[in-house]
């Protein structure tokens, strides 16, 4: 096939390249001028403007920051520009709202679309093994599957459209929670005298078993290899999981749900965030207990 892809920062980068080792034909762009050229040396044919990009293609994939821009590229330069035969594939996390109203004006203009945020990180969006959360038809969802593929360990069919944004603003709650969870019971294991290393071999076969500690353990030079290990550098930045946790609390406050530990989960990633900690990755909150 042939796929433009828009966006290619730390995630987009990295998926773009492994479309090209999939056999397809990748038109990329991106504003920055290193991504381009990482996108060229990776197999990507590069273009300095989207409604290039997007000529003759026979999917828009985009991976954006948030969804001012994801609405701003689709409504200027996508929508008219690519094929109306294009399937239209945003992985950006962005607001279920946003991404109902772009898919709503793509409609319009005859697009099949889909949203497809992700969850796995730079290491699975480089090694191909993310997990894509896809809201649509099912009909779109079946186009979908083509593409996503090459950069997947599993791609899930949501639900209708917003249905992908649903789930991923679900997911990263819970990962805020139970990463905060995990390094408090580090700490405290810590404070009382059992070393943390030990105290990861137990939990880690215990009903203490979770993501953050087993995969991504927060505390540098125990358990599973993480960012904690380089200085908390890569990953998943705190400024990034800010911007999911308020996706999350504003859907909360509109439809009345309950969510405790999901606010304060957002308001001490705020907190540290604005301490000047948002580069960092989301587990270096570990260093503030």
């Amino acid at each position: 096939m042939k796929i433009a892809f828009i966006g290619l920062g730390n995630m987009g980068g990295g998926m773009a390249a492994n479309l090209v080792k999939a056999g397809h034909e990748v038109h990329a762009f991106d504003l920055a001028e290193d991504a381009l050229a990482r996108a060229a040396e990776n197999g990507c044919a590069t273009f300095s403007a989207v409604g290039e990009a997007v000529d003759g293609v026979d999917v828009v994939v985009s991976m954006l920051p948030n969804g001012a821009i994801v609405k701003n590229v689709y409504t200027a330069d996508v929508i008219g520009k690519a094929p109306t035969s294009a399937l239209l594939i945003d992985c950006s996390t962005i607001d279920v709202a946003d991404a109902r109203e772009v898919a709503g004006l793509a409609g319009e203009s005859g697009y099949a679309m889909v949203d497809a945020p992700v969850s796995g990180g730079i290491a699975a969006a480089n090694g191909g093994t993310l997990t894509f959360m896809v809201g649509g038809s099912e009909e779109a969802f079946s186009r979908a599957n083509e593409a996503l593929e090459p950069m997947a360990k599993a791609v899930i069919h949501a639900g209708a459209i917003g249905a992908g944004q649903v789930a991923k603003m679900c997911n990263n709650m819970l990962l805020a929670i139970h990463m905060i969870g995990t390094c408090e019971a580090l700490k405290l294991a810590d404070k009382n005298g059992l070393d943390m290393e030990k105290f990861y071999e137990i939990s880690s076969k215990a009903t203490g078993y979770n993501w953050s500690l087993n995969d991504y353990t927060p505390a540098p030079g125990i358990g599973a290899t993480s960012p904690a290990d380089n200085d908390y550098q890569g990953g998943f930045a705190a400024a990034l999981m800010v911007k999911d946790l308020g996706i999350a609390m504003a859907a909360a406050d509109q439809s009345g749900a309950n969510v405790p530990l999901g606010a304060h989960a957002a308001e001490l990633y705020r907190a540290f965030n604005e301490a000047g900690n948002g580069g960092k990755d989301f587990g270096a909150i570990f260093t503030t207990l």
